[in-house]
């Protein structure tokens, strides 16, 4: 029972903007971080993670969030600009 009033407790709590916000700022910095002097297959693996990394702090910075009951719900509209109302 200790975990669900942790939970409770941090719900109260959440920011969920500055939450939002902070995955924005994620997504800069791995954009503007530069590439340690890697070689080879290292530095093709660093390019990839850092791809991805974009890519996931990106999408939840772009969301959508609402708190109701405890309940996180992130929304995230995958669709191209122009398909978007």
């Amino acid at each position: 029972m200790a975990g669900a009033r942790t939970m409770g407790r941090m719900a109260q709590d959440l920011d969920i903007d500055a939450m939002l916000n902070r995955f924005r700022e994620r997504a800069r910095a791995v954009r503007q971080r530069g590439l340690p002097p890697l070689e080879g297959p290292e530095r093709k693996l660093f390019m990839d993670q850092a791809r991805t990394d974009y890519m996931d702090y990106a999408i939840i910075g772009d969301a959508t969030a609402t708190l109701e009951n405890g309940i996180l719900t992130l929304q995230i509209d995958l669709r191209p600009e122009s398909a978007r109302s």
